[in-house]
């Protein structure tokens, strides 16, 4: 018989309130596993910290995305977007579900392009992009959405030079209720702003316009303001049918789907509350159908949704480094993850689970990380059971913007694996190391040698 690990005992503070549906006490249980790997063998064969992503959620989430939106709309076409995770192995699943490539910069349209994604499934968004970007795209004939008057011009040059027909959207930004505007993108539907550059675009004849676009905010919770997205671009879609006997092939609606994460400041967790992918699929196709479109001129609907497919397909796993009392008597526990890669923390408040068994007790706990910032907190306040020293825990719901936001700062960048849907584990980008930094810097003679 084992000998039972020493716990101390706590004086715990008791609350007043309702409740929860688990009765008096949160509900914690432990996470030892993830898609059958045992999560202390991982970090013993690749580290700690650690990010693993799942295959099989991946694949099993877009098709859930596609379910929703295709038994309620004929003609949807989903494109990941890179900017959300662009690591080569995450973008060509959703490449091999048949998901288009959504860039915002020239960076990334080479990613798509190296990952062999064809020029003509590649929309190329964002208000940065040179000549040698936009040039590449018209010789790929890639859907290349305007953000702004001065990229139109550049575009008819181009395209004067090269002797192609750039196919081209715009983007549109509008009021949809939901405040404040992102108006900083695209032409503005309501002072007319819209109207002018798709003018320009159709007498200029040098370019085919076959698209519009919105993107009406991130972590979108309000479905209706798609369906107000929705019939504003079928509006203008019908207003330039109407004026120019021109037909628009597709309206996109950009991203901006909730993921299951909840956000600081919520009173309840965003698993209970925020909109499903049903949801919003109900608002859009309900507002195009009901437009005055033909039945045989409906519009293919994009959908560019990045943080609702692949947030929960991640986990960050890490280690206790030690624990320690506040001023005011307040748990700390310290684990390996900072906030360097783990950017997500300072919007998300992120469950924190532990990978191994262990006793009832509980107690309110600050969770920090490891940088020696005073910013470098993981969870400001959580209900966890008293973690020692080497034991390991799972952040849930990481895969959106962290593995392109990360940054080298006081540590370097951890280990990623991809447990593929037969649950073997695979290294899809390897931890940094001294010698990558190195390799990028150089040395001026004279400072080569010091005292």
């Amino acid at each position: 018989m084992s000998k039972l690990r020493y716990e101390r005992p706590v004086i715990k503070k008791l609350e007043g309130g309702m409740p929860n549906k688990f009765g008096l006490r949160s509900e914690i249980q432990p996470m030892p596993t993830i898609d059958g790997n045992s999560v202390a063998n991982l970090i013993q064969d690749y580290g700690s910290p650690l990010f693993v992503i799942s295959e099989k959620t991946i694949r099993s989430t877009l098709k859930k995305a596609k379910k929703a939106f295709e038994t309620q709309y004929p003609r949807v076409q989903f494109a990941w977007s890179y900017k959300t995770n662009y690591l080569n192995a995450v973008c060509n699943i959703f490449h091999q579900e048949g998901s288009w490539a959504e860039v915002v910069s020239g960076f990334e349209y080479d990613k798509a392009i190296a990952l062999g994604v064809s020029g003509k499934k590649i929309i190329f968004n964002g208000p940065e992009k040179s000549v040698e970007d936009l040039t590449k795209a018209i010789q790929n004939d890639s859907l290349i959405h305007i953000d702004h008057l001065d990229e139109f011009y550049t575009i008819v040059e181009l395209a004067g030079t090269l002797k192609k027909r750039p196919r081209v959207a715009i983007r549109v930004n509008m009021d949809t209720g939901v405040y404040p505007i992102w108006d900083r993108f695209g032409f503005n539907y309501e002072n007319g702003q819209a109207w002018d550059a798709i003018n320009k675009i159709m007498h200029s004849g040098k370019m085919e316009l076959i698209g519009l676009h919105c993107h009406i905010g991130t972590f979108m919770l309000s479905p209706s303001a798609y369906g107000i997205a929705a019939s504003k671009l079928a509006e203008l879609t019908l207003a330039l049918e109407q004026k120019f006997n021109h037909e628009i092939k597709y309206i996109d609606l950009g991203g901006g789907f909730p993921s299951r994460n909840t956000l600081k400041g919520s009173y309840l967790p965003g698993i209970d509350t925020n909109p499903t992918f049903d949801d919003f699929a109900e608002a859009i196709s309900t507002a195009l159908l009901n437009s005055n479109f033909r039945k045989d001129k409906l519009p293919l609907l994009i959908l560019e949704t990045g943080r609702a497919l692949i947030d929960e397909a991640a986990y960050l796993l890490g280690s206790v480094i030690a624990n320690k009392r506040s001023s005011t008597g307040r748990r700390n526990t310290i684990l390996d993850v900072g906030v360097n890669i783990l950017f997500t923390s300072f919007w998300y408040d992120h469950k924190i689970t532990p990978a191994q068994s262990f006793s009832q007790y509980t107690e309110e706990t600050c969770v920090y990380g490891p940088l020696c910032m005073n910013i470098d907190v993981i969870r400001e306040n959580t209900e966890l059971p008293l973690l020692n020293r080497g034991d390991h825990v799972v952040i849930h719901n990481v895969g959106a913007y962290n593995l392109t936001q990360w940054m080298q700062f006081i540590s370097l960048r951890p280990n990623v694996i991809l447990i593929d849907t037969n649950e073997k584990p695979h290294l899809i980008r390897e931890r940094e190391t001294l010698d990558n930094m190195n390799n990028m810097e150089k040395i001026p003679d004279y400072l080569v040698k010091i005292n």
